[in-house]
């Protein structure tokens, strides 16, 4: 239940405030009331009106972008900032595209065009010339020539050790050439970019809604956690790296823990979804607002089918998580659509699909031949495996869209992306006005979020003192 400090007589005292809990350096560059952001989520779940909100609430928000088109993204942006100020925080989200460089460089025109000054870095493996590009525009010097300003921010969403590292390192001499060569930056900018990491902030994503690698975040956390204290030491960075903890933060227990262990900033992501803002459907946000913490499972990516990659999902209600598993087995033991047994195929086309492969496929088709992929059709039409990959992988983006829908006749295969910080949440906020989700606003959850949280560590403080004297 929510804190009442009036009802349990513990006052927030002057030793925790909300305010002072985590960075101070993350709130003053970011220029926000509280050490604490939403963080990006599928297709504008995280919404342009979402990040409007949050900016307003001198709070920072960011914009989801995967899967959305150029125009869109540009639209988006283009609201956001008529809506807000420039002493309003925002950010957007980038992710990696190694596979498609030039859509990951499209992105980031988009972002050097509109002035954007804070970019949301996810799924990135290894550095690449468009997010080296978006840093190393926005380095200067100042009028005196002695300190070097950075006007790109960059958060990197992490969940592995070496990936960390990547993002603490300055950018990659070879790519800071490159970029020279092709006169898309400056000498200047070039010098300095050997002197700041390729991050301003690292945000330690643990067990989280959606693409995740499952970790612990009480095992991750100190990990990074060190390796930020190493880094800073090594480069003696004129402005240290900061270290936040997004992934299962959905209580103020969470985000007490979270600064205990020492985390610069925290993140929600899961528990956004199910507010007035979210560009999720309302059939959905109805579903997910009376989940608890066991009402999520993990599913392939349908991004990343081939190779295994995992995302946790809503169980609850939707026969999607079983379904998606089922379609992995089955790629993993056939070569070919044909090879699977007549009954399980009708049962797929029939139940799961709603479609023949063979309807399916005229539609991945279709899609192809209209991105300019003509090639990758004809690898489908000589290697049956591909093309039962395509046909399978088509239910993971078709999942996406029935959940956006919204149709109630869908649910059993709506695919959702939440963990059960969500759960966890609804808990938290059961038999008060924030248990419908109709008054849930991103802003209001973010104050309760740490307030609560900044009473709860005063209190555990003011026990653990009694129980010493």
């Amino acid at each position: 239940m929510l804190v009442d400090s009036k009802a349990t007589g513990a006052p927030i005292s002057d030793f925790i405030l909300p305010e002072r809990l985590g960075s101070d350096a993350f709130r003053e560059t970011h220029g926000i009331k509280y050490a604490y952001y939403s963080g990006a989520m599928y297709r504008g779940i995280a919404s342009k009106e979402l990040v409007v909100r949050m900016g307003k609430a001198s709070l920072m928000g960011i914009l989801g972008t995967a899967a959305m088109t150029l125009e869109e993204i540009e639209q988006d942006i283009d609201f956001i900032q008529r809506s807000l100020s420039d002493n309003y925080a925002y950010g957007v989200n980038l992710l990696c595209h190694l596979d498609k460089p030039e859509v990951e460089m499209s992105h980031v025109e988009i972002f050097l065009k509109k002035g954007v000054k804070c970019v949301e870095a996810a799924a990135f493996m290894q550095m690449t010339p468009a997010l080296v590009l978006y840093r190393l525009r926005g380095l200067s010097l100042s009028e005196k020539n002695e300190e070097i300003m950075i006007r790109n921010k960059i958060i990197a969403k992490i969940s592995r050790p070496e990936t960390a590292e990547i993002f603490m390192n300055p950018p990659p001499q070879v790519i800071i050439n490159k970029l020279l060569s092709e006169q898309k930056i400056t000498p200047l900018q070039a010098e300095l970019g050997l002197k700041v990491p390729m991050a301003d902030d690292v945000c330690v994503e643990a067990d989280s809604g959606g693409h995740t690698d499952q970790r612990n975040p009480i095992v991750l956390f100190p990990t990074i956690k060190r390796l930020q204290a190493e880094m800073n030491v090594k480069y003696a960075y004129p402005h240290k790296i900061r270290v936040g903890l997004a992934g299962g933060i959905g209580t103020p227990e969470s985000i007490a823990a979270a600064f205990i262990m020492g985390a610069d900033f925290v993140c929600t992501g899961s528990i956004n979804q199910c507010t007035v803002e979210s560009g999720m459907s309302d059939t959905v946000k109805n579903i997910l607002q009376s989940i608890n913490i066991q009402d999520t499972d993990y599913a392939p990516a349908g991004d990343m089918f081939k190779i295994g990659a995992r995302v946790q999902v809503l169980k609850k209600g939707t026969f999607f998580p079983a379904r998606a598993n089922k379609l992995f087995m089955l790629y993993n033991h056939y070569n070919s659509l044909d090879e699977i047994p007549e009954k399980i195929r009708d049962q797929i086309q029939k139940q799961y699909f709603q479609k023949s492969f063979d309807e399916v496929f005229r539609e991945v088709e279709a899609h192809l031949r209209s991105t300019e992929r003509p090639h990758l059709v004809e690898k489908a039409l000589s290697d049956s495996k591909y093309k039962m990959e395509l046909v399978f992988v088509w239910y993971f983006h078709h999942t996406m869209l029935l959940s956006f829908a919204g149709n109630s006749a869908s649910q059993v295969n709506f695919q959702v992306h939440t963990g059960p910080s969500l759960g966890a949440f609804n808990q938290w906020v059961k038999g008060t006005p924030l248990e419908d989700w109709h008054n849930r606003h991103v802003d209001s959850i973010a104050e309760q979020l740490m307030k609560d949280a900044a009473m709860i560590m005063n209190e555990r403080y003011a026990n653990f003192k009694d129980s010493n004297l």
